[in-house]
């Protein structure tokens, strides 16, 4: 188990957000506003050595401090928001280690079989990420597209993730009803991912200290990865220590 990092941008700004209350029209639920710009983040995980973490774009309006994040750390970080078949690579070029795709390989509530291909084709599947963030809806996790406001038919299982488990190299699962609100994780959720995990996941949402931590390893077999927001003192939160973290990366 790992923790991952990662830098929200929203307008070009690192922020933490309340993820749900992202919406077209409206100004989101924002926990941290920093004063530092995205590459400032990225060269800190440099430095500490936190390879894997990830640079999410939250809407238009971001695509330089992303690239500024990507080449602070060349290598070292995932990006994703906004990302089809035909700006991949590009990313790649940027420095990225690989790019996260969500929406673009879903059309009308399903998944996109021809588009998934197309990202594969584009970037190849060692260097894909599939975030299949999801809700729990009528006794199911199922995928959440767009900004986590549309539900999807795909149930996150075993033979979801078997099958999608070619086509990529790892998962991104964000829990959406608890993300950014410190409020403890979906265990139900994290145990799930534990059992079923074909490729290495990181989970995210609503981690709020370290016995939060400790959950998702129980309850993740050892499995899973993880990434903080809102709670971590790096983004003004005061429930995680991003020293200890560090720290627990390189007992791991």
């Amino acid at each position: 188990m790992r923790f991952r990092p990662c830098i929200d941008l929203h307008n070009g700004v690192v922020k933490q957000i309340v993820g749900a209350s992202l919406q077209d029209g409206a100004d989101p639920q924002t926990n941290f506003t920093a004063d530092q710009p995205a590459s400032y983040f990225a060269d800190r995980y440099r430095q500490d050595g936190l390879y894997g973490g990830h640079v999410i774009m939250l809407g238009p309006g971001n695509e330089t401090a992303a690239a500024a994040a990507v080449t602070a750390f060349p290598g070292g970080l995932q990006v994703g928001g906004g990302i089809n078949s035909q700006n991949a690579a590009a990313w790649l070029q940027h420095g990225a280690a690989g790019v996260i795709v969500t929406s673009y390989v879903f059309q009308n509530g399903k998944l996109c079989r021809d588009r998934l291909q197309d990202m594969v084709d584009a970037v190849g599947a060692s260097r894909l990420i599939l975030d299949l963030s999801c809700r729990k809806t009528d006794g199911r996790y199922v995928a959440m597209t767009d900004r986590w406001q549309t539900a999807t038919d795909l149930e996150i299982n075993a033979p979801t993730l078997a099958d999608l488990a070619p086509s990529c190299c790892e998962f991104l699962i964000h829990a959406t009803a608890v993300e950014g609100r410190q409020a403890g994780i979906d265990a139900e959720l994290v145990a799930l991912l534990g059992r079923i995990a074909p490729l290495p996941v990181t989970y995210a949402g609503g981690i709020r200290s370290m016995a939060d931590v400790e959950q998702i390893r129980e309850f993740g077999q050892d499995k899973l990865d993880f990434t903080v927001g809102s709670a971590l003192d790096l983004f003004g939160g005061t429930g995680l220590r991003y020293a200890d973290l560090v720290a627990l990366n390189r007992r791991s």
